[in-house]
């Protein structure tokens, strides 16, 4: 059953169960300290804190940055703001202030720039910057970051990355510019005080995310953890597997992005030449290793329930008058997958 929800669906490592284990509330989990170690090394920063989720690594690195009433530049469409159910604010009584998020992934230096508030009573305090990357599947530039690091500065504000598929935004760079995916990490990380990285989605470990900053900031960061029950105990199951992500899964990222540029012609073809979805499909993004496609509304119901009768899994949503599809290629997909996705495609006839 091809699985094109997310890249969040794949099975575990046996690396798991061979992990030696300690109690990482009392520090001695072995796994879970020598990820740490090589992820803050390996990104080129003093230290890292294991916790659950992106979620949590973002919440975590968000208070860490801001106190009670302060605020954080966001992006409209950016996880932190849609999709991590308002922590920022409910746990951490932080102002988000939404910017708009410009077709390309990018925030607009402009309108930041605009978002930062005077230092005045009556406005929330100004404290931080967020940035995402991918954003989308969409890569943002190195030198855009850049130029946000330097705004962020010169207003004495903290930039934080959420970096979940940090790796293949990396990943991009090197396929562009022919360099290191692990050099390509680290310099998009050295613009930043702190970035999270997911370790189950792209590089396909179970559970668990890191976050990445400097030694002061991280002893906060675990007291923060504690305070959201974040803290676990025989981590080392889950960071093994993230060990073993960050050492084997990260260059062959490349396969994904590759898997699904094939399957972005493939889909793009069918909206030029097939029957029923020629001039009611059309691919409005391929980026690394997430695809949107785009449905006239009135042709969408049938083609889901289609691909949902042949084990064909997507995410879907309204997006404007049309349906939007969301495919995710991952390391559990193969190509026989995506052919199979195609032709199963080529024989839908309508409802």
């Amino acid at each position: 059953m091809p699985d094109f929800r997310s890249d969040t669906v794949t099975q575990p490592t046996a690396a798991m169960a061979a992990a030696p284990l300690g109690d990482d509330v009392f520090g001695d989990d072995p796994c879970v300290n020598a990820l740490q170690a090589h992820a803050a090394a390996l990104l080129g920063f003093e230290a890292a804190l294991l916790a659950p989720s992106g979620t949590q690594t973002n919440l975590i690195a968000l208070m860490g940055h801001c106190q009670r009433g302060d605020e954080a530049i966001v992006g409209q469409s950016w996880h932190t703001y849609r999709c991590e159910a308002g922590g920022m604010a409910v746990l951490g009584s932080i102002q988000p202030q939404p910017v708009e998020t410009q077709a390309d992934g990018t925030l607009r230096l402009a309108d930041i720039a605009a978002a930062i508030k005077p230092d005045d009573p009556h406005f929330a305090r100004t404290r931080l910057v967020v940035l995402e990357n991918t954003t989308g599947g969409q890569v943002l530039p190195t030198p855009y970051i850049a130029d946000v690091a330097q705004l962020a500065r010169s207003r004495g504000l903290a930039l934080h990355l959420d970096g979940a598929r940090l790796f293949n935004a990396a990943t991009a760079h090197a396929e562009t510019h022919g360099t290191d995916v692990y050099d390509e990490t680290h310099a998009i990380c050295r613009h930043f005080d702190t970035v999270s990285v997911c370790l189950s989605k792209g590089l396909g470990a179970p559970v668990g995310s890191l976050l990445l900053g400097s030694q002061d900031f991280i002893r906060q960061a675990k007291r923060t953890r504690k305070i959201l029950g974040g803290t676990m105990r025989q981590a080392g199951l889950l960071a093994a597997a993230g060990q073993h992500a960050l050492e084997h899964r990260v260059r062959r990222l490349a396969d994904d992005h590759a898997l699904l540029r094939r399957l972005a012609q493939g889909l793009a073809e069918l909206g030029r030449s097939h029957r029923v979805l020629q001039g009611r499909i059309s691919v409005a993004s391929a980026h690394t290793n997430i695809l949107f496609t785009d449905v006239q509304a009135e042709t969408a119901p049938a083609l889901l329930d289609w691909l949902a009768r042949h084990g064909v899994r997507v995410t879907s949503g309204l997006y404007g008058s049309q349906v939007r599809l969301r495919w995710v290629a991952h390391l559990d997909l193969t190509p026989t997958d995506v052919d199979q996705t195609l032709t199963c495609l080529e024989a839908f006839r309508g409802a």
